[in-house]
């Protein structure tokens, strides 16, 4: 009678962390990613979750440019970032929040649309920004406000960071009803949805993990 031996036991991968130079580059790729997302909402008249959300409710409401005020609503969320997830999640955070403000600044210089139809630049814009935060997520980073409290919650609870943003996202844009017609509220929704899709099925706890 033969007899089988056991398989060797596989040891996990060892994490290698990010250098400063991968991350340099993820921060810029997310941001520029994000960048050309906000330009799809903006263009279309649509609206988005998180401080996002806030600061294009402001910016429609005020006509302050979109990127002063979205730098702004962010100061608050830093401490929250300091204390729970370390100074350097914080300073990624910070440069990656002021990029995307100088960025949306200057954007109508490099990028414009002479049509753009809400479902399109709902669905596209979500994807393309979702893609975004996937890789400033998966260098530990994020835009701040909405996006630190998903990542705290499910570094400390487990709770997918997506499904998170997800449903403060919707909420966020549902608010709009307020000031916003219905039908471009719903098509916000819509890209909402498709944003957090994307880090729901790519960000998961044990999946994969940033360091």
């Amino acid at each position: 009678m033969s007899r089988t031996s056991a398989a060797p036991a596989v040891p996990p991968p060892v994490a290698v962390p990010h250098t400063l130079t991968e991350d340099a580059v993820a921060i810029f790729t997310g941001v520029l990613l994000i960048s050309v997302g906000v330009a799809f909402f903006t263009n279309a008249g649509l609206l988005t979750g998180g401080t996002a959300g806030l600061a294009f409710l402001l910016h429609y409401a005020t006509g302050i440019g979109f990127g002063k005020i979205f730098f702004v609503l962010n100061l608050p969320f830093y401490w929250l970032a300091l204390r729970k997830l370390g100074r350097a999640f914080t300073l990624k955070t910070f440069i990656a929040v002021l990029l995307l403000s100088v960025l949306t600044e200057a954007q109508s210089q490099f990028l414009q649309f002479a049509q753009l139809q809400p479902v399109y630049a709902a669905v596209a814009g979500g994807l393309i920004t979702g893609t975004g935060f996937l890789v400033l997520f998966r260098h530990r980073c994020s835009l701040g406000g909405v996006g630190i409290l998903a990542l705290y919650l499910q570094d400390r609870y487990g709770w997918r960071a997506g499904k998170v943003q997800m449903a403060l996202d919707c909420a966020i844009v549902l608010l709009a009803l307020w000031t916003v017609e219905p039908l471009r509220v719903a098509w916000s929704v819509a890209g909402a949805v498709a944003l957090n899709l994307v880090l729901a099925m790519n960000h998961r706890p044990g999946r994969y993990m940033a360091v």
